[in-house]
């Protein structure tokens, strides 16, 4: 018999669909944040030296707004190419849509299209959880859809010899 290792996403299609908590428990809890009246080039290079394609943007254990590079974009083109002084309250998205952990992908993905969303802020009875991005979810379906291939063909190439024959008989 095959031995199948996969890192992620282990879940049997008979199970109930994947949720957003699923991948937050493969992603982690690092989360960066920061405050409405942060200079928004502070932002700027906090996300360039993390890689991050978003900040959220939190006021008093509250979410107020996220910050993506969509919106630094917007931000140095209404600027001359400049953020200046610019705080991240001018730049920001606020009224982000969010979901909760227990938001099925399925959903993720349609709030995501419809909005052209690609960082949702996970949120759970107004605690911040984490964020899911266009990628997060992607990644996810990809490595179900992998390891439940994975599976079939581990499934077929261990088929019992003696059924094969009483088939062709």
């Amino acid at each position: 018999m095959g031995y199948i290792e996969s890192k992620a996403w282990h879940k049997d299609p008979e199970e109930t669909p994947m949720k957003v908590s699923d991948i937050l428990r493969i992603k982690g809890t690092t989360l960066y944040t920061t405050t409405p009246l942060a200079p928004l080039a502070e932002a700027v290079k906090t996300m360039a030296e993390h890689d991050l394609g978003s900040m959220l943007v939190m006021d008093h254990g509250d979410l107020v707004g996220i910050l993506t590079f969509r919106e630094v974009i917007l931000a140095l083109n209404n600027n001359g190419g400049s953020l200046g002084q610019a705080t991240v309250r001018s730049a920001m998205d606020d009224h982000p849509i969010t979901c909760s952990p227990d938001t099925e992908l399925d959903e993720v993905r349609r709030m995501m299209l419809e909005r052209h969303a690609r960082y949702l802020p996970v949120l759970s009875n107004r605690q911040l959880m984490g964020v899911v991005s266009f990628y997060d979810v992607a990644k996810a379906v990809v490595d179900s859809q992998n390891f439940e291939n994975q599976m079939l063909k581990a499934y077929i190439r261990d088929w019992p010899a003696e059924e094969e024959g009483a088939k062709a008989a």
